[in-house]
C-alpha cells in the first residue's frame, strides 16, 4: 500500500489524522510493521488512491535548524547546490528576514539569501511540525557552557524533542553543533526514539557532522573545507556522506558518530593551547623587553615543525573558550583529568586581566588613576571584521575597568549596538562612539581592517595594542 503526505494539522493537538481506505487481511504485526503504523499514523500519512486528501505540502531535501553562523551559511551552501532548504528557527525574527531576502550577520550579503530565496531554494519559518517534509534535517543550535563551566546541551535537547513528533521513516538527523563524544548516541538517538516510535538505523538515519564555519575569513571557502562525517550505523553513514558531497568537494568519513565528535573537539584543543603558549610567551617576553610578535615572524620562517598562533586580549566566539571543557567534562566519567586543557585554559581566561595591568600602566605613566578616567575600548567583536561578539574578552575588559571605576565607551563599525547574549549583559544596549582624542586612554582589542588606517601618532592619547595592529603608533604606547 502506497502513502502519501496529508496537511490535516490539527492545531489543538498538534498531530496528524490518518485515513486509510485500503483494506487489508487482519493478521499479527510484527514489531517493524507497529513501528511503521506507529509512524505513519502520527504523521497523517494516507492512502494515495485518496485524491480527495492527497498531499500539496512542500517538498525540502534538507531542513536547517538554527539559523545563525553556522545554520545560515549551510542553508545557503545546499540552497546553491540546488537543494530545495528550509530554516528553521524559534526565533521568527530570523526567519522573517530571510523569507524577505534579507541578511541579519553582516558578513553575510543580503543579496546571497535574496538570491536562494527568489529562486525558491529557500524559506524560512518558526514552525517544526514542517520537518515532517524534509529529507534531512541538519542540527546547528548552541552549546555553551553552564556557570560552573559544564557541558550545556538544553538547546540540543530541546531541539531534538521539537523534532520528534514530526519524524518519519527514512529521514537522516545530523547533528553539527560542537559536543563531548556521546552525545549523538546517549542524548540526541534516545530521545528521537522515544518521541518518535522509530529505531534510529532501522527506521531513520542518524549522523554527525561538526561545523567549520570562519566567519568573515574573505579566504574561507565553503565548499573546499573537507566535512567529517560519523554515522550511527553503516547506512545511516553512507546518507550523511551522499547528502554532504552536495555541498563539499572532499567528504571525510569515521568509525562512528564519537570519533567525529572527538574530531572537533581535538580542533579546538589544538587552538586553544597553542594561543595559550603564546599568551604565556607574551607576558614573559614583555619583561624581558622582546617584542613576542617579531619573535613568531621570525619563527615562521621555519618550513616544517612550526605553525604560527597569535596572542590577544583573551578568547572569544563560541568555540575556543568552550569546546575544550566540554571534553573535561566528559574525562571525569572515565576517572582522568584534563590537566593541559584546564591549564591552557586559565592562561587565555587571564588574558583580559593582563590588559588592565597595561592599562594601568599607561594612566599611571599619564599621573592618572583608573578611577575617572574616560577609556574608548576599540572592538568588541571577537575577532577582525564580523559582528559576532560571543564570548568576546572586550565585555570582560570593559566590565573591570568599570568596576574600578573608569568611564568605559566602545567603538566597533561592525557592532553599532551591543546585542544582549549569554556574556554581555551588563553592556547590552550600548551604541558604538566615534573615535576622538576625548579620552584618556584607548585599547585597541579587535584588529578590524578599517582601525587600520588610524594615525594614532596624531591622536597623541596612550594607546594599548592587545593585536600588534597599530602601525602608526603614538609617543605612548603599550603593547598588550
Amino acid at each position: 500500500m502506497k502513502f502519501s503526505l496529508r496537511l490535516g494539522n490539527n492545531n489543538l493537538s498538534g498531530k496528524y489524522s490518518m485515513e486509510a481506505r485500503a483494506t487489508v487481511t487482519p493478521r499479527q504485526l510484527t514489531k517493524h510493521e507497529i513501528r511503521k503504523e506507529k509512524s505513519h499514523s502520527r504523521l497523517g500519512l494516507v492512502s494515495s488512491n485518496d485524491d480527495s486528501t492527497a498531499a500539496s505540502a512542500e517538498l525540502h531535501d534538507v531542513a536547517v535548524i538554527g539559523l545563525g553562523y553556522v545554520g545560515l551559511p549551510l542553508c545557503l551552501a545546499f540552497a546553491k547546490s540546488g537543494a530545495n532548504v528550509l530554516g528553521v528557527d524559534v526565533d521568527s525574527t530570523k526567519a522573517n528576514k530571510i523569507i524577505a531576502g534579507e541578511s541579519y550577520i553582516k558578513h553575510i550579503p543580503s543579496g546571497d539569501i535574496a538570491a536562494a530565496v527568489e529562486a525558491k531554494k529557500l524559506t524560512a519559518t518558526d514552525d517544526f511540525s514542517k520537518l515532517m517534509n524534509a529529507e534531512a534535517i541538519l542540527i546547528c543550535v548552541p552549546t555553551p557552557l553552564t556557570v560552573n563551566r559544564t557541558p550545556d546541551l538544553s538547546y540540543v535537547e530541546s531541539t531534538v524533542r521539537a523534532i520528534a513528533p514530526h519524524l518519519r521513516e527514512g529521514q537522516l538527523v545530523v547533528l553539527e553543533s560542537t559536543t563531548y563524544p556521546g552525545t549523538t548516541d546517549e542524548v540526541v538517538k534516545p530521545i528521537l526514539e522515544k518521541g518518535s516510535g522509530l529505531i534510529a538505523g532501522e527506521d531513520f538515519y542518524l549522523a554527525y557532522s561538526p561545523e567549520r564555519e570562519d566567519p568573515g575569513n574573505p579566504k574561507s571557502n565553503f565548499s573546499d573545507c573537507p566535512k567529517v562525517v560519523g554515522g550511527f550505523s553503516r547506512r545511516c553513514l553512507e546518507k550523511a556522506c551522499s547528502l554532504y558531497k552536495r555541498i563539499v568537494k572532499n567528504v571525510v568519513p569515521v568509525s562512528d558518530c564519537k570519533i567525529a565528535e572527538a574530531t572537533k573537539l581535538m580542533e579546538n584543543i589544538f587552538r586553544s593551547i597553542n594561543i595559550a603558549l603564546v599568551n604565556e610567551l607574551k607576558v614573559i617576553y614583555a619583561q624581558m623587553g622582546i617584542d613576542v610578535w617579531e619573535v613568531i615572524r621570525a619563527a615562521s620562517t621555519k618550513p616544517y615543525g612550526y605553525m604560527p598562533f597569535y596572542p590577544g586580549p583573551g578568547l572569544g566566539g563560541h568555540c575556543i573558550p568552550i569546546d575544550p571543557f566540554y571534553l573535561t567534562w566528559k574525562a571525569l566519567e572515565y576517572g582522568h583529568h584534563t590537566r593541559l586543557i584546564e591549564l591552557a585554559g586559565e592562561i587565555n581566561t587571564s588574558m583580559p586581566d593582563y590588559v588592565i595591568t597595561r592599562i594601568t600602566d599607561a594612566l599611571n605613566d599619564a599621573s592618572k588613576p583608573v578611577r575617572g578616567s574616560r577609556v574608548l575600548v576599540l572592538g568588541v567583536a571577537y575577532k577582525a571584521n564580523v559582528d559576532d561578539d560571543r564570548e568576546s574578552p572586550s565585555y570582560k575588559i570593559i566590565e573591570s575597568l568599570e568596576n574600578r571605576g573608569a568611564l568605559v565607551s566602545y567603538n566597533d563599525p561592525h557592532v553599532p549596538v551591543i546585542r544582549e547574549g549569554r556574556s554581555n549583559g551588563a553592556v547590552a544596549g550600548r551604541a558604538s562612539v566615534p573615535i576622538t582624542t576625548d579620552y584618556d586612554a584607548i585599547v585597541l582589542c579587535t584588529d578590524h581592517e578599517s582601525y587600520g588606517s588610524i594615525d594614532f601618532m596624531k591622536m597623541d592619547v596612550p594607546l594599548v595594542d592587545c593585536r600588534n595592529a597599530c602601525q602608526r603608533r603614538p609617543r605612548n604606547y603599550y603593547a598588550a
